[in-house]
């Protein structure tokens, strides 16, 4: 019996370990963007490291109950709600693309224009209305365009989201 789950729990490390060999490097790149540190020099991105190993944590954790569904989702979602729990933490510019932007909004056009979720999905995840993550994404847009023209370079605080994420 002992053997059995050992060999099983070998298992589980291996597929584990598989996922973040072909995962983690865009997982990585997407905590960098949401935390707003830059990514070079390689190192200079301790948050975004600390996020993703967290949410990996909870993937691995659930493992096993993922059930044939897709662990990039999964750990995908986890970083996006832990970024969201945590957002306090990030609001400081750090030198990064999307420095500029209040967590809410590098969160939500971090899961939209890079990660490519569709606007129900990521409002659905968020726990907010279609149309706000609609105008978040929209906003965040247009100041990164404007270059953050008129918004205190990023200092401004987003409105707290209705829902259950509160950054």
């Amino acid at each position: 019996m002992a053997e059995r789950a050992t060999h099983r729990d070998r298992l589980r490390a291996l597929e584990f370990e598989a996922f973040v060999a072909g995962a983690g490097g865009r997982l990585l790149h997407t905590a960098t963007l949401l935390t707003g540190e830059p990514s070079q020099p390689p190192g200079a991105y301790v948050r975004a490291e600390a996020l993703l190993r967290a949410a990996l944590a909870r993937t691995y954790a659930d493992w096993d109950r993922l059930h044939g569904g897709d662990p990039y989702d999964r750990a995908r979602r986890e970083l996006a709600l832990r970024f969201a729990r945590e957002a306090r933490r990030h609001q400081r510019p750090r030198g990064g693309p999307l420095d500029r932007l209040t967590p809410i909004e590098r969160l939500v056009l971090v899961l939209r224009m890079y990660e490519e979720v569709g606007e129900e999905q990521t409002a659905a995840l968020l726990g907010l209305p279609a149309d706000r993550v609609r105008a978040v994404c929209a906003r965040a847009v247009a100041a990164l365009r404007t270059g953050g023209a008129g918004r205190g370079g990023g200092t401004r605080q987003a409105p707290a989201p209705r829902g259950r994420v509160t950054p």
